[in-house]
């Protein structure tokens, strides 16, 4: 019994020893920015590199305000990612609800059919989505950055087989039953038992937008728009770029992630917990 104890103490030990070269491994990426951030650029192209963080970061900072309208570009990013993530939420739990818990003519063919747009790279549907919206003349518009995002395929598939599971079908009876139609039942079974996996979407999504570069350069042709990752790339220079103000830059603009990371991987885990806790 003493024997077996240990072993399980020994592989415990081990696992938290795994985890923690994990976890040191994932930040280190993050660290080595603070680094870059706070010193000079001939610091960052010194040997031996340097691996302590510097004294220069709220000058880099500065630099990086005086050159870009960097909170003007935040709040635009902002609200573009807002936007795009509630739209995405609605629709992709609406449209996956209807997927796992209703039988309709074509569901198996027209889930099919949204699968198959994995296939195609999201490049080639550039030029038609931009020629449609200088059709509707929203270029250079805060709807070209939200409309086209409203929906995704990844999202109504992940919805989809988070509902198919987590929602059980004596639920649905019984709301019909009550003479609940559609939405009622959408909105009173579907949407609280859907909450841990509409917050890992909505962290998904909004991190997505927030570092969308490609799209948000074509579409907002206005200088003095831009969004946030459009804005950094100002920073670089034609002859010389001054590194460590492109990754004070980057800094800055990764602090608001981190904070909607952490707020949503919280109501994530206290959401999947509660659910443990019911079933």
């Amino acid at each position: 019994m003493s024997m077996q104890t240990s072993t399980e103490r020994i592989r415990t030990a081990v696992g938290h020893i795994v985890l923690m070269f994990g976890v040191l491994v994932s930040l280190f990426p993050f660290y080595w920015m603070v680094v870059m951030a706070s010193n000079t650029t001939p610091d960052i192209f010194s040997y031996p590199p340097k691996l302590l963080i510097g004294s220069h970061l709220f000058e880099n900072m500065g630099k990086v305000l005086d050159n870009i309208d960097f909170f003007g570009s935040m709040l635009l990013t902002l609200i573009a990612s807002l936007g795009v993530t509630v739209l995405v939420l609605f629709f992709d739990s609406l449209a996956a609800f209807a997927f796992a818990k209703y039988e309709f003519p074509g569901r198996n063919l027209l889930f099919g059919l949204l699968l198959a747009t994995f296939m195609i790279p999201a490049q080639l549907s550039l030029v038609p989505q931009f020629v449609t919206l200088a059709e509707f003349g929203w270029i250079g518009s805060l709807k070209a950055l939200i409309i086209p995002g409203a929906a995704n395929a990844f999202g109504i598939f992940w919805m989809r087989q988070y509902a198919k599971g987590a929602i059980p079908d004596e639920l649905i009876s019984a709301a019909k039953v009550d003479g609940a139609g559609f939405f009622r039942q959408y909105l009173t079974v579907g949407l609280p038992v859907l909450r841990p996996g509409l917050a890992f979407l909505g962290i998904f999504t909004f991190i997505n937008v927030w570092n969308d570069y490609l799209w948000p350069l074509i579409v907002m042709t206005d200088p003095n728009r831009l969004t946030l990752q459009v804005a950094l790339d100002q920073l670089n220079g034609i002859y010389g770029t001054d590194y460590s103000m492109v990754m004070a830059g980057a800094l800055m603009s990764v602090v608001p992630l981190i904070g909607v990371f952490l707020i949503g991987a919280r109501s994530f885990i206290a959401d999947l917990a509660a659910g443990a806790m019911k079933f």
